[in-house]
């Protein structure tokens, strides 16, 4: 008697047509990014006509110095964001999930309207917010402040931290609260229960939001280039001025890096992902073992 056919395997043309389908998504969403790779090679200036294959334009990219320099101002600003924003997303998500407080619900929807809200919607309010706190602080102090490489700095922290707190909370919402009661029952304190118990189970959790905060921080163009002043010009928002004088393959190849950087992130993410998960699952096997 034949099997009964599978709605999870499907056959024939359903299979076709899905296999099809695939194949049509996986050209539209990565022929761009091969076609960019292939044409930062071009040695013609035109980036519509083939020339041959050099390695000129990565050369001239590294012999920049407005590249170097908005090579750098990325990644300073990549690093100190993340940093915080990991703390302090963290922390939000340890509050939001393990404790009750009075305005948590208001807290809680407030905390990811980075996340709804559009770039320019958000890009906007940081711009209108520092102005009038520069003007605050200059009518106060004397000092003159301006838009530059701190601005940045916190508006990445402040997108940011809704991304890394979503992170951590799903990672918490999956931990059994008994952990946490059996380190106090064992006289250990809120702090030796949260740095022995609760931070190594969150801990992949914690990497995967900061990997996630480096990535987003890394393309951000919107936000960066409202709130970015003379002299912190970062990776993307210096691609993009350079677009609106016409692509050319110097651009592909700093776009290509930019892509690189993005992709290894991913990669780090989802090794150190598979590797606490393969971790997890040996520490379960050897505590069952124990116990038989």
């Amino acid at each position: 008697m034949a099997a009964p056919e599978s709605a999870a395997h499907p056959r024939g043309a359903a299979r076709v047509a899905l296999t099809a389908n695939a194949w049509l998504v996986f050209i539209f969403l990565y022929a761009p990014i091969v076609l960019l790779t292939v044409l930062s090679f071009n040695d013609s200036r035109l980036v519509g006509e083939w020339q041959g294959a050099t390695l000129e334009w990565y050369r001239d990219m590294l012999g920049d110095r407005a590249v170097k320099n908005s090579i750098w101002i990325s990644i300073k600003v990549m690093l100190l964001s993340t940093v915080v924003a990991t703390v302090l997303g963290t922390m939000a998500a340890i509050s939001l999930e393990r404790f009750r407080w009075k305005g948590r619900k208001a807290f809680d929807a407030l905390l990811y309207l980075p996340i709804i809200i559009p770039d320019v919607t958000m890009a906007v309010m940081l711009l209108l917010f520092f102005v009038q706190f520069f003007d605050i602080i200059d009518a106060v102090v004397g000092t003159q402040y301006r838009l530059g490489l701190n601005t940045i700095v916190l508006s990445h922290i402040a997108f940011n931290i809704s991304f890394v707190s979503v992170v951590v909370r799903a990672r918490l919402a999956s931990l059994d609260d008994n952990l946490e009661e059996a380190a106090s029952d064992l006289y250990a304190s809120r702090w030796q229960a949260f740095r022995h118990v609760t931070l190594p189970l969150i801990a992949p959790g914690v990497a995967g939001g900061a990997l996630l905060a480096m990535t987003i921080s890394l393309d951000d163009v919107v936000v960066t280039s409202f709130v970015a002043g003379p002299g912190a010009t970062t990776l993307p928002v210096y691609v993009f001025g350079l677009v609106k004088r016409g692509v050319t393959p110097l651009i592909n190849a700093v776009s290509v890096v930019m892509l690189m950087a993005s992709i290894l992130l991913v990669l780090a993410s989802l090794v150190f992902q598979r590797w606490s998960a393969g971790r997890e699952t040996t520490e379960t096997a050897e505590i069952g073992g124990t116990t038989k």
